[in-house]
């Protein structure tokens, strides 16, 4: 059983639209502080919020919060986990979700917000996003500093109790597993493929 290093930076990390704010609102029931500036605020596509740190998004540049981010949970596209510098420990927590589910909530959002979702064909987008997936698992893999737990978001909302179970063994058994289940809203699964 791994134990919880109150010195590690918990990071949650998957594609975008994969399901990494429902994960840090689970964890933050569970009993893991969250670093979060609430700057990107709840929305029709995150209505229960985004859960980010913008000064993430300035890696490599700006690593700077990493001592401020020890012992609480922060979301880190998987774009930018390869940025994350030596000399912390990391216990990342890997969210993972159907590809074509993914496209497809990423198409929603796109057109919401004005823009073409059909720059790119679903086919292409599916290989590409296959592809970064293998290549950002060999990435963490290889990483002696990084703990990895892979999940996926939709095993988490067919058998939340089970999923739950092994995130919290995950970090050594001391999360309120209960008010992490409760967190887990099938009425948002709206991109089902």
């Amino acid at each position: 059983m791994i134990v919880m290093d109150s010195d590690a930076v918990v990071v949650v990390s998957g594609l975008p639209r994969s399901g990494t704010s429902m994960l840090m609102k689970m964890l933050d029931a569970g009993g893991i502080t969250p670093l979060t500036d609430r700057e990107r605020e709840a929305d029709l596509d995150n209505p229960r919020g985004y859960y980010e740190f913008e000064r993430v998004k300035k890696l490599p540049h700006d690593a700077g919060w990493l001592d401020e981010a020890r012992g609480k949970s922060v979301k880190v596209l998987a774009e930018l986990v390869k940025h994350l510098p030596d000399g912390y420990h990391y216990k990342v927590v890997f969210m993972q979700r159907r590809i074509p589910e993914i496209i497809r909530s990423q198409k929603k959002m796109l057109i919401r917000r004005g823009e073409d979702p059909e720059k790119v064909s679903d086919g292409e987008m599916e290989l590409l996003l296959r592809r970064y997936l293998k290549l950002m698992k060999s990435y963490i893999g290889g990483k002696d500093n990084m703990e990895v737990l892979f999940v996926s978001y939709n095993d988490i909302l067919s058998h939340p109790r089970r999923e739950v179970n092994a995130i919290n063994r995950f970090f050594g058994g001391f999360l309120d597993e209960e008010s992490m289940v409760s967190v887990v809203d099938e009425g948002l699964y709206r991109n089902r493929v």
